[in-house]
């Protein structure tokens, strides 16, 4: 670790595994597919990884995460954000390679230009649609009259798949019986607007649920077919306010070095400011992440609230002498807020192995 160039993005296969291995065990419990979003880590090794636990094609978020995950073999692929009409042709080349590329859509208007870019060239675009289960973000609501009008779109160059929801809003939860209901919110919901679209007589075949605390906190999933989660892979600091994973199941941290110290405020500066950790904040007291030791442990007493571009200035309000304490070259670990964001911010993974021997490096991608 301490030939390390620093801040460097550190990944504990250990934890990784176990955390993996935890979501598919309660998938396959709850009796449904799970297919992970792999937006958290965007790396081919993490993925393996996933897929050899028992996961079932893999949901993206960007386009070049599609076409990178097809380019490594995987061939069954949900692109879990609405698709708008400058992303099309990208999705028809990517199709007519040979990938099973399911796309999103949550309005009438853009599921006829799907329909029609479909027809135009030759293809039937498979599409789900987005169903709003806790007014989080975007998608339709159940009982909205778009629902049918999109789907009665979607003919000719497309075809409906089935629905999807993401309840986002069980990041503000922090207790058992909230997420529960939660969770079940979700699914009732979601099962209802596959319902009404079946009894209108339209195919359903898929009721596509998930969030990482919802998956974990569902009791049952009758109607659901299959589950998505992403950060659970690694876990954070918010999930672990959330209450879904303890600090010792987080599975990323950031290596940074300390390269000064300022005695009239009692700081520690290092080398890992927020283009290490981004500028996420969460939504706790850690700042901008919680500092531990060259092992993980957490330090008590020394605080991240402030940051520059560069520079990490850490709040030391224990006792002894921050220079005797912390001295120029001292190596801490910090712990994210949100593992996705952090995550973006590096190449690559310095892995911690958990057979040991030598560290590898995975690389990840960013981009759209």
């Amino acid at each position: 670790m301490q030939n390390l160039e620093t801040p460097a993005l550190l990944l504990d296969e250990r934890r990784m595994q176990h955390n993996i291995e935890r979501m598919q065990n309660r998938m396959n419990q709850l009796g449904v597919s799970f297919r992970p979003h792999v937006k958290t880590s965007k790396c081919l090794e993490v993925v393996r990884h996933q897929m050899a636990e028992g996961a079932h094609g893999i949901t993206v978020s960007t386009l070049k995460e599609a076409e990178e995950f097809f380019r490594a073999g995987i061939e069954d692929i949900l692109y879990a954000v609405a698709i708008v009409p400058n992303k099309l042709d990208h999705a028809l080349r990517l199709i007519r390679h040979g990938l099973r590329l399911t796309l999103l859509v949550e309005s009438p208007a853009m599921a006829a230009q799907i329909a029609r870019h479909g027809e135009q060239h030759g293809i039937c675009h498979e599409v789900m649609i987005e169903v709003d289960t806790d007014g989080h973000r975007s998608g339709i609501k159940p009982d909205d009259p778009l629902l049918l009008a999109t789907a009665a779109e979607l003919r000719g160059g497309a075809r409906l798949k089935g629905v999807m929801t993401h309840a986002g809003a069980s990041y503000d939860l922090n207790t058992p019986e909230a997420l529960a209901q939660m969770a079940e919110q979700e699914r009732l919901r979601c099962v209802a607007a596959a319902e009404k679209l079946r009894a209108a007589g339209y195919d359903c075949p898929v009721v596509s649920v998930g969030s990482t605390p919802t998956a974990l906190s569902a009791r049952h999933l009758d109607g659901v077919t299959e589950v998505r989660a992403g950060v659970y892979v690694f876990f954070d600091l918010v999930m672990a306010e959330v209450g879904v994973c303890g600090i010792d199941d987080i599975a990323i941290s950031v290596l940074c070095t300390v390269i000064g110290h300022r005695l009239d405020q009692n700081w520690i500066i290092t080398d890992g400011g927020w283009m290490a950790m981004s500028r996420d904040l969460g939504h706790q007291d850690h700042g901008y992440g919680l500092v531990c030791d060259a092992d993980g442990k957490p330090v008590a007493g020394l605080g991240f609230g402030k940051a520059n571009q560069e520079h990490g200035v850490l709040q030391w309000t224990g006792e002894g002498d921050i220079v005797e304490r912390f001295p120029v070259g001292t190596s801490l670990r910090v712990l994210p807020n949100h593992a996705c964001a952090t995550g973006a911010q590096h190449t690559r993974y310095h892995v911690i192995p958990r057979k040991g021997g030598a560290w590898p490096v995975w690389q990840r991608f960013g981009g759209w």
